[in-house]
């Protein structure tokens, strides 16, 4: 028996459907290769989940967890990477303080408090019951 992990992105949809896209559309999106777009996404901010699943003979198990995050897609349905570089310098303000010496002084460095709250309410979104039951049926084929 081979034990491992998988992964399963789904974009979900204003009207909270799923798609499922595998993770070299996922690669190729972030790398931005010729081509490579969603015109029903373009001009839109969507919301993702990435799924992380454990796996047993390549049959999906259970999920260990779950990524919800939103991309940017520019007016031709490809990856916003401008907005994109944004939220990822947002993320380099929320480790900053984790990776800087300790400070001797009473000043308190806020832009680490303010980075999270742009990022969970730019960036981060909160699966509905709903949402992660579709999720489940479309990994296990049932709720669980």
């Amino acid at each position: 028996m081979k034990k491992g992990i998988g992964f399963r992105i789904f974009f979900i949809d204003d009207n909270d459907s799923l798609k499922c896209i595998s993770m070299d559309q996922y690669e190729r999106l972030f790398r931005r290769e010729h081509g490579e777009c969603l015109k029903q996404y373009s001009g839109k901010r969507v919301r993702c989940a990435m799924v992380v699943i454990s796996v047993q003979d390549r049959k999906p198990q259970s999920i260990t967890w779950i990524d919800c995050h939103r991309i940017p897609f520019d007016k031709d349905g490809r990856l916003d990477y401008d907005q994109w570089e944004k939220e990822m310098r947002l993320i380099g303000d929320l480790l900053d303080p984790i990776f800087k010496e300790e400070s001797r002084d009473n000043i308190i460095d806020a832009r680490s408090i303010f980075a999270k709250k742009r990022y969970d309410s730019e960036v981060k979104w909160s699966l509905t019951a709903q949402i992660e039951d579709a999720i489940e049926k479309a990994i296990f084929g049932k709720s669980l």
